[in-house]
């Protein structure tokens, strides 16, 4: 693939690294949607039961989410990666982790080039991309 590209050596790196991100996000997210569809592992809300959830309020379905034994919001997702339906989440995350993977990447390119603007932007960019999915900042629609 990378022959086939043209611009900038940075360019062509994140270009290169968004599509195998890309292509290995959805290859992970198919065969994950493959196990929780077989029910291995068992989900912790059972997929005849997902749609009676639908109309409740994020709060009041993390509430009946706990009712089930599993945790709910924010990162605890990951402690229940034993279960089919949170197993989901893990390639959602990789797949929106991809730009900051993209962005690290081309910094060592930057930095060669003595691009010293796009390398404080590049890190900031991985800075706020970061913060804004640690959880650490409040957000109304989470």
């Amino acid at each position: 693939m990378a022959d086939k590209l043209t611009g900038s050596e940075e360019q062509r790196r994140y270009a290169t690294i968004l599509d195998i991100g890309m292509k290995v996000g959805l290859a992970v997210l198919i065969v994950t949607f493959i196990l929780y569809i077989a029910g291995i592992p068992r989900p912790a809300v059972e997929k005849t039961d997902v749609s009676s959830y639908w109309h409740l309020k994020v709060n009041d379905y993390l509430g009946q989410l706990r009712e089930t034994g599993a945790e709910g919001g924010g990162w605890s997702w990951l402690s229940q990666l034993n279960r089919g339906d949170f197993l989901n989440f893990l390639p959602i995350a990789f797949l929106a982790a991809v730009t900051v993977i993209c962005y690290l990447t081309i910094i060592p390119i930057l930095l060669k080039q003595k691009d010293s603007i796009y390398v404080v932007l590049v890190i900031l960019e991985v800075l706020v991309l970061s913060l804004a999915a640690s959880g650490v900042l409040p957000s109304g629609g989470h």
